[in-house]
């Protein structure tokens, strides 16, 4: 566990920066424009994961700290933690085919659980509608938005690898709220049954799904309730 910053064969430091949900206030960005100068920045570069990294001296690195903190930003993380959140535009104000306020939910979750000690590194990722632009079939726990404040949640999933799995559905049309208590329960049973350093993925090819689906009360209580009734009236 650590933070994002890594010692180049160059002699400089690549330092990972994240906002939220890698959005960017428009003073943020002017501010990091003047930040890359003061400390010398050689390069940046915007990542996958929606964090910027800055290529910089090694002795530039705490005034780097510095001044990513007073821009409301903050330095990223690495290693066998929960790392930041990847969202989608994910509102009406930002992508037209958004059906819920991900950024928002992308956030909250980010503040909540970034940093996080887990047994590997854990990755999440939000999508506000069914094209899943932030590839969430391809985090260790995917939120695709099915209304405006409903989810589907999909568990175990890896992208980058020489075996990409695609994660595997464990709840529908579950509020916000329940995403937050659904992943607290996750994660809870990731430390409990997790190997060290084994990847979700690899623990729930082990151990299989069943002990990380929550009871079913769990869900129904995080269900709008007009979708419990439905789902009565099927049969489920």
């Amino acid at each position: 566990m650590g933070d994002a910053i890594f010692k180049q064969r160059s002699g400089y430091l690549g330092v990972g920066i994240v906002a939220k949900c890698g959005v960017l206030t428009s003073a943020q960005l002017a501010g990091l424009g003047e930040l890359a100068r003061n400390v010398d920045c050689q390069y940046c570069k915007l990542t996958t994961r929606q964090t910027l990294i800055f290529v910089i001296p090694e002795t530039k690195l705490e005034d780097l700290r510095a001044g990513v903190a007073a821009l409301g930003l903050r330095v990223g993380v690495f290693g066998e933690i929960v790392r930041n959140v990847k969202a989608c535009a994910g509102n009406k104000d930002l992508c037209q085919r958004s059906l819920s306020d991900v950024f928002e939910l992308g956030g909250e979750l980010q503040d909540r659980f970034m940093n996080r000690p887990t047994p590997c590194d854990f990755k999440i990722a939000l999508a506000g509608c069914h094209r899943g632009c932030t590839d969430p079939l391809c985090a260790d726990y995917g939120i695709i938005a099915t209304g405006s404040d409903t989810y589907n949640v999909y568990l175990g999933g890896r992208g980058g690898s020489r075996k990409p799995i695609h994660a595997r559905p464990i709840a529908t049309c579950i509020t916000g709220e329940g995403v937050i208590n659904l992943l607290t329960f996750i994660l809870e049973r990731y430390d409990a049954l997790a190997e060290p350093r084994e990847r979700l993925c690899n623990t729930i090819a082990r151990v299989g799904l069943e002990p990380f689906l929550p009871p079913e009360d769990f869900l129904t209580r995080y269900r709008p309730p007009e979708e419990n009734d439905f789902l009565a009236f099927a049969g489920f």
